[in-house]
């Protein structure tokens, strides 16, 4: 069941265009064990068969070889215990603001709507490190403590959540408050303030 509802998740976020060519991966927590797409993967045509099963500790129990960014994966659960899934994607809007190298106070998506700031919280930017390495896993370790949504710096995007679907809610949610950062960048655009944004 939960690779059935790992592959419809990543069939979902490619039909929204937020996973271009074999970019991105996902991964569901199914009690002490991880189910995670395969390297090389496209998200659009990954199927059941293809999930791969990892121990919490990455040991490889079934299936082919994993993404080369299972150790991001397992780094992310172990930061945030309640965490039932984590989806990276090279979304467009997303992996642009994580090149720019300015950030509004520490949070790369300036607070404009409610709405981000309700979904999406804090979003942590974590430094350059290349991708698959153990370094990048570590600073994913850390700025997972705190955040649930970050980006990671001339890459792209990582999201926790408590389920599959609502991860890929939150791709989208991020991907839209990017566009938005996006589209007002050098303008004179009303912020809001987090503690009062919603009364």
């Amino acid at each position: 069941m939960s690779a059935q509802l790992l592959v419809d998740a990543c069939r979902a976020l490619a039909a929204s265009g937020l996973s271009p060519g074999s970019s991105g991966n996902a991964s569901v927590r199914e009690g002490d064990r991880i189910l995670i797409t395969p390297t090389g993967s496209a998200l659009g045509r990954v199927g059941v068969g293809d999930i791969v099963v990892l121990e919490i500790d990455g040991t490889h129990v079934a299936g082919p070889a994993p993404t080369k960014e299972w150790a991001m994966h397992l780094a992310a659960y172990r930061a945030r215990p309640t965490a039932g899934a984590v989806v990276h994607l090279h979304s467009r809007a997303a992996t642009a603001v994580s090149c720019l190298t300015s950030a509004d106070d520490g949070d790369p998506l300036p607070f404009y709507t409610p709405y981000r700031i309700r979904m999406l919280g804090h979003v942590a930017l974590v430094g350059y490190s290349a991708p698959g390495s153990a370094e990048l896993a570590d600073g994913v370790e850390a700025a997972a403590s705190g955040s649930h949504c970050m980006l990671l710096a001339n890459h792209g995007s990582l999201i926790c959540a408590p389920s599959i679907s609502r991860a890929v809610d939150l791709c989208e949610e991020l991907e839209a408050a990017a566009e938005l950062t996006l589209a007002l960048r050098g303008h004179d655009a009303t912020r809001l303030d987090p503690a009062t944004a919603w009364g």
